[in-house]
């Protein structure tokens, strides 16, 4: 909705589809295949048992093999040498850790002698991994589309939003960063190249423009009976978004309100003397009045407005008339468009509410205004035309740095002024030829993917350092989700990167700095699953004062702990015994928390230990619930998965469903349909590890608000751990997953070492991440102290060849044979030899 597409002369169209297509398939036909190497690790102590006689007594009697339990058997297990079979051994150690082995229904040994069996495992494996250090092999890095948005506003202050632009990404390991789901197919090709166009026409702006329309609508489930973020303050509803305005020129603010089921306005009993204002920047340019008589056939819109080019603030939003408590015949509901067709009853206060904004224009085109994104383009500006030709390389050149995140070849700065130099030829102005030259930046390969060459001395079967330049993209694209800034370009570039003081005070740098809050909205996000609050709706008859509104605000609680914990270094446990967090008055409703207005979010205190870290969080309750009742085995495994990295397994077929409330005379607690559900033999097995953990939480509703009855029946949070440990309620759940913090450290660095590599780990990078862990552990467990563990590893420092021999591997294409013109071939030749250093900071 951001931006309008303009039709271009064919033949360029053609032209660029073209040269792309085929320097995609340049790139892509010297792409490797991983290989098995080793994984490499600092070994631990363990204390000298009887390993044999603990596996002999505790665990063979399931793991035989007659027996083979979970596939597993131990008889032909060598424990003196785990690293003949590491896999199988690192799938026992996470068991161990997590204290999910031996299951509840069978004798167990001592924590003691647990921990002994894992440790003396892990010194075997880690031993070994150490002498043979394992970097792994990432496949070609495209940009997901988080990333994509943030480089084109590093290189253009320009927002757009990516997933109106790009077919949204795959997911793997729980992550949209992953390189093996970020494959390319000609749809997204395509996509990659109309994206271009519509960006480099919003940043460069386009005199030319002809009127459309955007429209922006309001759903249901958000209410308008607050302030909106972004909208002046005294202000409630309606809706504040960023737009692109292509020219300098009018345009006309198009408004629909909600009505109810005959057409008429909602709210229309309160509407005398509403008004509606506009707003640009925060700027009033236009007010409506609200019509009391409105019909959803009615065409509201403002007198055109004269308004500058660029990307501004705009708003739509109802001036406040009143605040304070309302007292009604019935209690208003936080959703307040729950049901249109009773806000008119007498004694129930509802008020109009914005459903759609359409900008129109523009018109009586003036010219295009100087804007943040134009500023970042032209760096110089020729005077007179003898000085164009200058001019456009010294853009093209900064452009090309930027964009492709190193110094600018001679090769690349001349394809991008290639189609320059067509637009001039073709009679276009300046900066029209600019623009040209944008799109081209924008749709090659170079900015789209990650790529990294293989030196020259690389051998097929060993690692070798990536280079600074490309450690800068590693590292940027972890903390940053975005592309290297000018300094750690700047100190790539000078070759001193991999400098092992360096690399710990850019990262400390880049931690400090406000781009790693993509850290606590990406990582975190999608480690702990709170993409899928996107979809959660809770029956509204039964939840009424859930809307969307809360469904936001639970998501930033969990997203401002996260980003707590990274900027200010504490100890990543505080993720689960945190006793404070961060509302905003709807939030702060919600939980019961006094004292608390506006939309801003501010740290509280939290007197509840229910409340405590993670388990307490709102989004996480709502998240691993149904509609309209609570889900014990989604909450238990969401905490043996997400906290502990020990998922239950997949159920077994035709597993009967539970039955819902009202739907029999029996039970009528969702624990007391749980243990009838249970009786069936093949759902006990499982159910028995995962219920309990799931009924420590009965206490909290299916929005995460705390309860004491559940239909009627008193809630029992009683249970036992798979350890044995028992429950009752949230703070002993707690308590149990604390009892196995090595299991939620392990977990919590696995993830995020996999984020940082964009690849999955496997069993090779367990040894590692072990390391990673016991360094954090023993500087308190700060956050920096995994980034670092992670950065400094082979894996994110190295990158390792298939073992192939010399005359196996792809010969590099000739560009006649892919139809790639002369200079896509040099394109390739200068990403596949080694980077050259930047003689200077710029590029003038």
């Amino acid at each position: 909705m951001y931006f309008k597409t303009k039709n271009s002369a064919a033949s360029r169209v053609r032209r660029l589809t073209a040269t792309t297509t085929a320097l995609f398939q340049v790139m892509f036909a010297g792409l490797l295949s991983p290989i098995p190497v080793a994984a490499q690790s600092s070994s631990k102590n363990a204390s000298s048992f009887n390993a044999s006689a603990t596996v002999d007594n505790y665990c063979t009697a399931c793991h035989s093999n007659d027996a083979h339990r979970g596939g597993l058997s131990l008889e032909s297990f060598d424990l003196k040498h785990p690293e003949k079979n590491a896999e199988e051994a690192e799938k026992i150690i996470r068991k161990l850790r997590a204290g999910m082995m031996p299951p509840p229904d069978r004798q167990r040994p001592s924590d003691a002698e647990l921990n002994a069996l894992a440790a003396n495992l892990e010194t075997s494996l880690d031993r070994v991994a150490a002498a043979h250090p394992y970097a792994g092999f990432t496949p070609l890095h495209r940009l997901n589309r988080v990333e994509y948005a943030n480089s084109v506003k590093a290189l253009l202050d320009l927002d757009v939003d990516a997933a109106d632009l790009l077919p949204a990404d795959d997911l793997s390991h729980g992550f949209n960063n992953m390189a093996d789901v970020l494959t390319v197919s000609p749809a997204l090709l395509e996509a990659y190249i109309s994206a271009a166009g519509k960006i480099s026409r919003a940043a460069i702006g386009d005199p030319q423009a002809a009127p459309v329309m955007a429209t922006t609508m309001i759903p249901r489930v958000i209410s308008q009976t607050r302030h909106v973020n972004g909208a002046p303050f005294g202000t409630r509803g309606g809706v504040a978004l960023a737009h692109n305005f292509p020219a300098d020129g009018d345009y006309v603010f198009k408004i629909a309100f909600y009505t109810h089921q005959q057409g008429y306005l909602f709210g229309h009993d309160q509407a005398k003397e509403q008004q509606l204002e506009i707003a640009v920047n925060g700027e009033r340019v236009a007010v409506v009045d609200v019509n009391p008589k409105y019909k959803d056939t009615d065409d509201v819109r403002t007198p055109p407005i004269h308004i500058q080019a660029g990307q501004q603030l705009v708003s739509a939003a109802f001036i406040q008339r009143f605040d304070g408590p309302i007292q009604d015949e019935v209690q208003p509901y936080e959703q307040s468009l729950l049901d249109v067709n009773v806000a008119n009853l007498p004694g129930l206060t509802t008020q109009p509410h914005l459903r759609g904004l359409t900008i129109v224009g523009p018109t009586h085109v003036t010219g295009v205004s100087e804007t943040a994104s134009r500023d970042r383009v032209f760096i110089v500006y020729p005077a007179r035309p003898a000085e164009e030709s200058a001019a456009a390389r010294v853009i093209v050149a900064n452009l090309v740095r930027r964009a492709y995140r190193k110094p600018a070849s001679q090769v690349d700065v001349e394809e991008a002024l290639r189609y320059y130099r067509q637009r001039r030829a073709a009679g276009a102005g300046f900066d029209e030829g600019i623009r040209a030259a944008l799109e081209s930046v924008l749709a090659n390969p170079q900015f789209v993917f990650r790529f990294e060459a293989v030196p020259n001395y690389a051998r097929p079967g060993s690692s070798y350092r990536v280079s600074d330049l490309e450690l800068a993209s590693r590292l940027s694209f972890f903390l940053w989700s975005a592309p290297p800034d000018e300094q750690l370009l700047r100190t790539a570039a000078q070759g001193r990167l991999h400098e092992a003081a360096v690399l710990e005070r850019e990262v400390r740098r880049m931690l400090a700095d406000r781009r790693s809050q993509s850290l606590s909205t990406n990582f975190a996000v999608q480690w702990l699953n709170l993409k899928n609050l996107d979809d959660v709706l809770p029956e509204p008859y039964h939840f009424p004062n859930f809307d969307n509104n809360l469904a936001e605000s639970m998501k930033r609680e969990t997203e401002l702990l996260f980003d707590d914990v990274a900027r200010n270094d504490r100890d990543v446990l505080t993720l689960l015994t945190a006793d404070y967090t961060f509302v905003d008055e709807r939030l702060a409703q919600h939980y019961g928390i006094p004292n608390v207005l506006g939309s801003r979010f501010r740290r509280v205190q939290i007197a509840d230990q229910h409340r405590y870290g993670l388990l307490g969080h709102a989004s996480i309750l709502t998240l691993t619930s149904t509609a309209n009742r609570t889900a014990p085995v989604t909450r238990g495994k969401w905490v043996m998965q997400v906290l502990l990295g020990s998922p239950p397994p997949a159920p077994p077929p035709n597993v009967p469903a539970l039955i819902e409330a009202g739907e029999s005379s029996g039970p009528r607690s969702v624990r007391e349909r749980m243990e009838e559900h249970r009786k069936n033999p093949a759902c006990a097995s499982c159910h028995r590890v995962i219920d309990p953990i799931g009924f420590a939480l009965e206490n909290f509703d299916p929005t995460g608000a705390w309860r004491n009855t559940d239909n009627g029946v008193e809630v029992d949070a009683s249970g036992r751990l798979f350890d044995g440990t028992p429950l009752n309620g949230p703070v002993d759940l707690r308590n149990g997953v604390l009892k196995h913090k090595e299991a939620f450290l392990r977990t919590f660095a696995e993830n995020l070492y996999a984020y940082g590599l964009g690849r999955i780990p496997d069993y090779r990078d367990l040894p590692e991440i072990r390391a990673v862990v016991a360094r954090a552990e023993s500087r308190d467990n700060r956050f920096s102290e995994y980034v670092l563990g992670i950065v400094e590893s082979p894996a994110f420092t190295r990158r390792s060849l298939p073992a192939l021999a010399p005359s196996q591997l792809p010969a590099k294409p000739a560009g006649s044979t892919l139809k790639a013109d002369a200079s896509s071939a040099g394109r390739l030749d200068s990403l596949l030899k080694p980077v050259p250093a930047m003689t200077s900071g710029g590029s003038r």
